[in-house]
């Protein structure tokens, strides 16, 4: 054990909170991947509630509140370092070109200036400025200034920063976290705090990714004695923040890129031709710097913020664009809840469960697919059945329903919901990638289905290295917690960098299932029909086999027969036929053949009737499997006739 709390990210947002903690009582750790990459030095430290015009009460109201407590923070902050954090309560002035509906003026709680008055107040502006909005208790902070004051506190109040440090997992047991994974090592604490910004998403299923901006910096000459901007410009697409170091910041480019880096020209070029239109004046001076962050946005643009899953573990992450201004605000009402146990109420408006909220227009699934073990009733694995047959059981779980599916390629949810329930299945694959970037097809998928009544499976699918396939291995753990399933830590790995064929890569599968064995997950790999590999992977752990019967989605059916019954014989864990069977002939030729089980999305989720294909499936495993069990008639070179020649009557 560490310390009292362990927070992960070393940002503004991460080391306002674990000053504010340390503050009051509190042993803190701050882990810190890269301090520079933060989306803390790529702001321009703008504190504008007012000129954003914010439209979520209850985001205004929190912008608000912490705007309000910046004098008193950063006062604290240059007292405890002896520097300056570069606030200043300089107002923003917001120019347009088009004058706004008179209604509108008069119902906007800033000031409107018309032409002249804003020329008057402003000199400068470019001429096409008809008019303006001035937002007085809007002011500015220099962000750079601020963050290196918020290590400084951080580092003089004995907090412990350890740098260059790669959260890889979050470790959890019994709704709690009880360590987090590093690239040194298992760093254990009491109470954890994920503050990982653009980054939080490859550490829990959280809809937050990374928006990249671009920023350059103005350096006034020496011929301007005086600065010509005392008061932040924010005009259309730009922003125009003067600094009293007689710098300009321009910004800032809004880019859903990933995690895509560096400055581009047409995203300068924007920048420039905007802030020129706006204030001319700024085409003599000359380019100091240009950079990029990536800010953490979420699909409604608000934070994440207070309790999680886990009772030890608090969320605050996904400001995008409001970090620098909603540090202070963020900090008290974390650490109340951390210290305290009190929870403002505005947090309930920022809880990571309103991305999970189950539409109340879905349809839900109401079969019992249920499993032996718990309370729920007990399916009879092939009903009315001559032959008792053992369950399924992979890891140590039990099923009954011998057939998983899927969850792609479906015409609608609604399709692949009846299908789920005409397949009597109780394992769905669902591909975390998708679920994460609400892949056309996959959105609300993770509220589609009853996860109370059906095991989720989890698979890596899109990953071409082994070092993606355990990233993304880890968030589907995370993912299947955060619907219920806090015991699941199965995973289907692929790893398929062939685009074309999309076979999987035996190596890296291999590497990839080694170490997620080590972490503790149910590996179920998907694989080559290759006898050897599959005994290589049931050696180092895997909870199954899945080798493919032809490629995938091709509907060719079983082209590695003889493989595949090599596998068979030699498997001591689950064989599940993976990957090409088209019809329900093949499913059942795969389960005569000693499979302990198949899985089937395209051959049902492209057929003319996903629903009844799905029936069709679900019927031929049993039957598939029935027949293995029977055991089937030899086959000979020659006739057999099929009735008795003894006691015929002599003609």
């Amino acid at each position: 054990m560490t310390s009292d709390v362990l927070i992960i990210g070393g940002g503004v947002i991460g080391l306002a909170i674990a000053v504010e903690l340390k503050l009051r009582g509190t042993n803190v750790t701050v882990l810190c991947r890269d301090f520079q990459a933060a989306a803390t030095h790529a702001a321009a430290g703008m504190l504008a509630p007012d000129a954003e015009m914010i439209q979520d009460p209850a985001m205004g109201k929190l912008c608000r509140r912490s705007r309000a407590l910046y004098p008193e923070w950063t006062s604290k902050l240059e007292d405890l370092t002896g520097t300056s954090t570069g606030y200043w309560a300089c107002g923003i002035l917001a120019p347009v070109y088009q004058t706004p509906d008179s209604s509108i003026v008069g119902e906007s709680p800033a000031y409107w200036l018309d032409q002249t008055a804003i020329h008057q107040y402003q000199p400068g502006l470019g001429n096409d400025v008809v008019g303006g909005w001035w937002y007085p208790e809007d002011a500015q902070v220099d962000n750079r200034a601020l963050a290196q004051a918020l290590w400084t506190a951080a580092q003089s109040l004995g907090i412990e920063i350890k740098e260059n440090i790669t959260v890889e997992g979050l470790i959890q047991q019994q709704g709690q976290v009880i360590g987090v994974q590093t690239n040194i090592g298992v760093i254990r604490a009491s109470h954890y705090v994920l503050a990982a910004g653009a980054w939080s998403s490859e550490l829990l299923p959280l809809p937050v990714t990374p928006r990249k901006g671009q920023m350059l910096k103005i350096q006034l000459p020496d011929f301007v004695p005086e600065l010509p901007l005392r008061r932040v410009l924010f005009g259309e697409n730009i922003y125009i923040v003067p600094r009293r170091n007689r710098s300009i910041i321009l910004g800032a480019t809004s880019e859903d890129v990933g995690f895509t880096a560096n400055n581009t020209p047409e995203g300068m070029q924007s920048l420039l031709e905007n802030a020129i239109r706006l204030y001319p004046k700024l085409k003599d001076y000359s380019i100091q710097k240009f950079w990029w962050g990536f800010r953490p946005a979420t699909p409604d643009e608000l934070p994440i913020l207070g309790t999680s899953h886990c009772e030890n573990l608090t969320l605050a992450t996904g400001h995008y664009r409001n970090g620098i201004l909603l540090a202070p605000v963020t900090a008290a009402l974390i650490a109340d809840l951390i210290c305290e146990h009190k929870s403002d109420p505005i947090l309930a408006h920022f809880h990571y469960s309103r991305f999970h909220t189950k539409p109340s227009t879905a349809p839900m699934l109401t079969h019992s697919a249920n499993f032996t073990n718990g309370d729920r009733p007990v399916l009879s694995p092939i009903p009315n059945s001559p032959l008792a047959d053992s369950p399924l059981i992979i890891a140590g779980k039990t099923f009954q329903s011998r057939l998983m599916t899927g969850t792609g390629k479906y015409r609608s949810i609604a399709e692949m919901q009846q299908s789920v329930v005409q397949s009597c299945c109780q394992i769905v694959t669902v591909a975390v990638r998708r679920v994460q970037t609400k892949t056309p097809g996959h959105e609300g998928l993770a509220e589609a289905l009853d996860w109370s009544k059906i095991w989720m499976l989890p698979n890596t699918a899109g990953c071409q290295t082994a070092e993606e396939a355990i990233r993304v291995a880890r968030l589907g753990r995370e993912m299947a917690k955060l619907l219920g399933q806090e015991d699941n830590n199965f995973v289907k790995l692929e790893v398929i960098p062939d685009s074309k064929y999309l076979l999987p890569d035996p190596i890296g599968t291999l590497q990839a299932a080694e170490q997620l064995v080590k972490e503790g997950f149910a590996v179920l790999p998907y694989i080559n029909a290759d006898p050897m590999l599959a005994k290589r992977l049931e050696e180092v752990g895997c909870a199954t086999v899945m080798p493919l019967a032809s490629p995938i989605g091709s509907g060719q059916g079983l082209k590695t027969t003889a493989n595949i019954q090599i596998i068979i014989e030699n498997a001591h864990v689950p064989v599940v036929v993976d990957a090409g069977i088209g019809s329900p002939s093949e499913a059942s030729q795969a389960m005569e053949l000693g499979a302990d089980a198949l899985l089937i999305n395209s051959a049902i989720a492209l057929a003319q009737n996903a629903p009844a294909m799905a029936y069709a499936m679900n019927l031929a495993t049993v039957a598939g499997r029935l027949a293995y069990l029977a055991g089937r008639m030899p086959i000979k070179s020659y006739a057999s006739p099929s009735s008795p020649v003894t006691g015929t009557i002599n003609t």
